[in-house]
């Protein structure tokens, strides 16, 4: 009997679930929302962004609607794996934020980050937009002693560039 019921009672939340994920998303007194899907146009995905530079993220504004024009942005980085759904994205970290949607464009700093090819940032003004997969470089990779017997090119000092021109 009590199984019976407990049946009947989830039963009846799956329905009340399905009813209200099916209705439309109508907010401010009835107005439907208008949602805005920029196609990011970088990076690209032969892009290699090594950590600690400075990288242009952008995106097309072609076709954004009226309504949007003044909405701000964040950038989130995540990763893919294979052909995972998940984003994993550092949402902890904001690549960017605040930025006007109607920009088209942001400059980000990027963070230190194990190396990777499958990174992608998602764009979020009224909606998430994401870019193709590309690789990030560690600086920590590339800083790794040189072998031993191997030596570092030698640096030359300000003082003996300018010795050339004297």
């Amino acid at each position: 009997m009590f199984s019976t019921k407990l049946t009947t009672v989830l039963a009846a939340l799956a329905v009340a679930a399905t009813a209200v994920s099916a209705a439309p998303a109508t907010f401010n007194g009835g107005k439907v929302d208008v949602v805005f899907r920029p196609h990011v146009t970088a990076p690209t995905a032969d892009a290699v962004w090594p950590a600690g530079s400075v990288q242009t993220i952008t995106w097309d504004t072609s076709d954004i609607p009226d309504d949007v024009k003044n909405q701000t942005g964040l950038i989130l980085l995540g990763y893919i794996q294979g052909d995972d759904s998940n984003e994993h994205l550092d949402v902890a970290h904001p690549l960017a934020t605040g930025f006007p949607i109607s920009a088209g464009i942001a400059n980000v700093t990027v963070p230190e980050v194990p190396t990777r090819k499958d990174y992608v940032v998602v764009l979020f003004g009224d909606s998430g937009n994401t870019s193709p997969k590309f690789t990030i470089t560690s600086a920590q990779a590339s800083s790794l002693p040189a072998p031993s017997g191997a030596s570092a090119p030698a640096i030359p000092s300000a003082s003996s560039i300018f010795s050339l021109f004297a």
